[in-house]
């Protein structure tokens, strides 16, 4: 009774094992030491689109596209030598309708009970996958070729303008210098302002076509502490002037990947609004402050100056020549500027601002 039972069990195992087989979702398939088809289950016949028999009667690397035939070799022979109990590879094959399809294959060692080994291969239609792979890494190869055209763009047109504007400049000089009774002609002196007002607008057009994504090998381990006493220092005529506070609570030891010009101008471009934006009605306290969000850095710096009404100009911030305070010497440049050195270092930025309550910035770099 016992012995039936311990039969019946088997079967049944049996059963539960090849139903399994033949109608899990993956391609399974049991192949030979030597590359030979010996069982398929209905998946594998669906993704190459061949027979069972049609199978069994041809060569696997037939079907194999030609510069994937040796994928599975090195992995291949550390399985075989028990270095290694499975392996992945991706592997590109010729479906019967003639398409190349791309899969992944899963591979193991399976021993049986007279001993001979066999292997089984588990096959999963990546191939939607992978082309949506092969356009994106299109896509990005076509935006970098872009991206250079512009850059060089850019840099050709920002030294044209450049060059005009300098050549303005001169001229009016030389004008002026011969004809001492053009500074009295109201004329001349709109055109003198309007050359004065190109040479600073190509200024920041420059600068603009300067700033590009930095290579991660170029970016250095900057102390972000020593970088903010420095920028605070550089200003303290400023500071004092307005009668400010500024508080450095930056963990002394944090530090993050970035270039040191660039770091100098981001938080100097901070404080110097946070200084310039003052509210009349309180003494100007400014805070650094960070914390360590995982991989990266925020620097937070917090004023209590007029602030910004975001639901107004939220969207426009960051914007080249966007001034939202009436303010005499505000152009629109910094923050725009800043932004762009902030994304170069691989960074971003994010504003909480309330009217009349004051202003928090949230600087995030690549931890060092």
């Amino acid at each position: 009774m016992k012995v039936s039972n311990h039969l019946q069990d088997s079967s049944n195992a049996h059963d539960v094992l090849e139903r399994i087989f033949n109608n899990t979702y993956n391609g399974i398939a049991i192949v030979s030491l030597d590359g030979n088809w010996l069982k398929v289950n209905e998946s594998i016949c669906d993704i190459f689109g061949y027979t069972r028999w049609e199978l069994f009667n041809m060569d696997i690397n037939n079907i194999v596209y030609t510069q994937d035939l040796g994928v599975h070799e090195h992995k291949y022979e550390k399985l075989i030598n028990g270095k290694i109990d499975k392996y992945r590879v991706k592997q590109r094959y010729f479906h019967k309708d003639g398409s190349i399809i791309w899969l992944l294959i899963y591979v193991s060692l399976v021993y049986f009970k007279e001993g001979r080994a066999h292997m089984i291969w588990q096959f999963t239609d990546i191939t939607k996958r992978q082309k949506n792979q092969d356009k994106l890494k299109l896509m990005l190869s076509v935006a970098e070729e872009q991206n250079d055209r512009l850059r060089s763009f850019a840099n050709i047109v920002t030294h044209n303008l450049r060059s005009h504007s300098g050549n303005l400049s001169v001229l009016t000089d030389f004008l002026e210098e011969d004809f001492s009774v053009l500074n009295q002609n109201e004329n001349f002196q709109l055109l003198k302002q309007a050359v004065e007002n190109l040479q600073e607008t190509v200024a920041h057009l420059t600068q603009v076509a300067k700033i590009k994504e930095i290579d991660a090998s170029k970016m250095q381990v900057l102390n972000l502490y020593d970088y903010a006493e420095k920028a605070t220092y550089n200003i303290i005529a400023l500071a004092q002037n307005a009668e400010a506070i500024i508080y450095n609570e930056i963990d002394e030891d944090v530090c993050v990947k970035g270039i040191p010009a660039y770091l100098d101008s981001i938080i100097l471009n901070f404080l110097t609004n946070a200084i310039k934006y003052k509210s009349e009605k309180r003494h100007p306290i400014i805070e650094l402050s960070s914390r360590i969000e995982a991989d990266v850095v925020v620097l937070v710096i917090k004023d209590n100056g007029l602030g910004i009404d975001l639901n107004k100009f939220g969207d426009r911030l960051f914007e080249m020549y966007k001034t939202f305070h009436n303010n005499e010497d505000a152009i629109g440049i910094g923050l725009f500027l800043t932004k762009n050195h902030i994304e170069s270092l691989g960074g971003k930025v994010e504003v909480q601002s309330e009217v009349d309550v004051g202003t928090e910035f949230s600087i995030f770099f690549k931890k060092a």
